[in-house]
C-alpha cells in the first residue's frame, strides 16, 4: 500500500514540469518545476514548501511550534512546513504547491 507521500508525489507529477527527484540540500526528497527546487519533504509526512509570506499570511497558515527541523524559522520566512496525516490533508497540499509553482 503507497505512503501519503507516495501518493502525494504521484498526484503533483501529473503537474507538466514537476519533478520529484533527490535534495542536493536536504538529503532527501525534493520537489523541481522546471529544474528549480521549491520544496523538500523532512519526512514522508511533512512538506517544506517555499511559498511567500504573503500566501502563508493570506492562507492561514502557522509554522509547526515543535518543529524538529527549523525550530528557530522566522515568522517572516518564506518557507512553510506542511503536515499531512491522512489522505483528505493532500488535496490541501497540492493546492498550496500549486501556488508556490505560481510564484517561481
Amino acid at each position: 500500500m503507497p505512503t501519503l507521500k507516495e501518493k502525494l508525489i504521484k498526484e503533483l507529477e501529473k503537474i507538466d514540469g514537476l519533478e520529484d527527484q533527490p535534495s542536493p540540500v536536504s538529503g532527501g526528497s525534493a520537489l523541481f518545476y522546471k529544474n528549480k527546487e521549491f520544496a523538500h519533504f523532512h519526512n514522508d509526512n511533512e512538506l517544506d514548501l517555499r511559498l511567500t509570506k504573503k500566501i502563508i499570511t493570506r492562507e492561514g497558515l502557522i509554522h509547526p511550534q515543535d518543529s524538529l527541523q527549523h525550530p528557530k524559522r522566522s515568522a517572516g520566512s518564506q518557507w512553510i512546513e506542511l503536515r499531512f496525516r491522512k489522505a483528505s490533508d493532500l488535496k490541501v497540499i497540492i493546492k498550496l504547491v500549486k501556488l508556490a509553482i505560481d510564484q517561481l
